[in-house]
């Protein structure tokens, strides 16, 4: 398994999606519930290779991610070739960017000195998705790269 398993909540709303990668499989409804019984096994390696497929798919879409952390906003553009990075930190302790206080001080005080951007491009590995997946693991989110679009036309 390249990625990980979805979860139980992600393969209910995916059911109808699973039940299509099941029929190419040529896998009926009887023969699931069959395996599932006798041969768990078996089971288990279909609903890792749906999983990957799943995960993908979602990663080839993927643009833009957001990671935010008490003092942090790292902000990506997720490019062909690189990925492109927007840090925003504030290095006041006393504001939390991660509650909505927080980050309604930072909106409202961006040219504050306690506030600072830094740009970064980097290479990805050789697996470009799972670079990707990597920082999802870690938190980050994908997005449509609202808040890097605006930070990129801020600061530069």
């Amino acid at each position: 398994m390249k990625y990980r398993r979805l979860t139980k909540e992600q393969f209910e709303e995916l059911h109808q999606e699973f039940i299509n990668f099941l029929a190419t499989q040529s896998i009926t409804h009887d023969e699931w519930t069959n395996l599932k019984v006798n041969k768990p096994e078996l089971a288990e390696t279909e609903l890792d290779v749906f999983s990957d497929l799943i995960w993908e798919g979602v990663l080839n879409k993927a643009e833009y991610l957001e990671h935010f952390a008490p003092q942090h906003m790292y902000l990506f553009y997720l490019g062909e070739n690189n990925m492109q990075a927007i840090v925003v930190n504030v290095k006041n302790e006393a504001i939390d960017i991660t509650t909505q206080e927080g980050y309604d001080w930072l909106r409202e005080n961006l040219m504050d000195d306690s506030v600072e951007f830094l740009q970064a491009d980097k290479a990805y590995t050789d697996d470009k998705n799972l670079d990707k997946f990597k920082m999802i693991e870690q938190g980050a989110v994908i997005t449509k790269g609202e808040l890097f679009n605006y930070f990129n036309n801020l600061i530069n």
